[in-house]
């Protein structure tokens, strides 16, 4: 299966849900369109983009969850990658841009209507490493649009 975005979020008026959205320039300070509330624990270089996996989103979905893609904050919606894989360090090449993971993205209440009885404990990297979003730093800049294909490089 190929790996490519499945889709583009953004909230203009910052926080969550973010919306869909048809294409996107990804800059070093994030993605146009897109503002965070919170710019001491989001945001900035090292936080400049939060990605998300379609097939997490999905199985979260088949537990019961009422979650969507942008309802926890991500940017980018990944499908057919190994989430596990996508780990601090590695870079990925999305369409012309290249960003590399940086952390985990720690969960918070702001996204608690994303999941059952708002425990959203389930997506925290210290539960289980497979289920939680990353942010990445931009190390190329360029437009995005769903459909682009993903590849993932694993850091030296």
């Amino acid at each position: 299966m190929r790996a490519v975005l499945h889709s583009i979020q953004v909230n203009p008026e910052g926080g969550v849900p973010k919306y869909g959205v048809d294409s996107a320039f990804i800059s070093s300070l994030g993605v146009e369109g897109d503002k965070q509330n919170n710019v001491k624990n989001h945001g900035g270089i090292l936080k400049a983009v939060c990605l998300y996996s379609l097939e997490v989103i999905t199985s979260l979905q088949e537990q019961g969850h009422p979650i969507e893609c942008g309802t926890t904050g991500e940017n980018l919606t990944v499908s057919g990658l190994d989430w596990s894989e996508v780990q601090t360090g590695a870079i990925l090449n999305i369409g012309d841009v290249q960003l590399e993971i940086t952390m985990p993205a720690s969960p918070c209440y702001k996204i608690a209507e994303s999941f059952l009885e708002g425990d959203f404990s389930c997506i925290s990297h210290d539960v289980d490493r497979q289920m939680s979003r990353m942010y990445a730093k931009v190390i190329k800049e360029g437009t995005l649009k769903p459909g682009d294909v993903v590849t993932l490089q694993h850091s030296a």
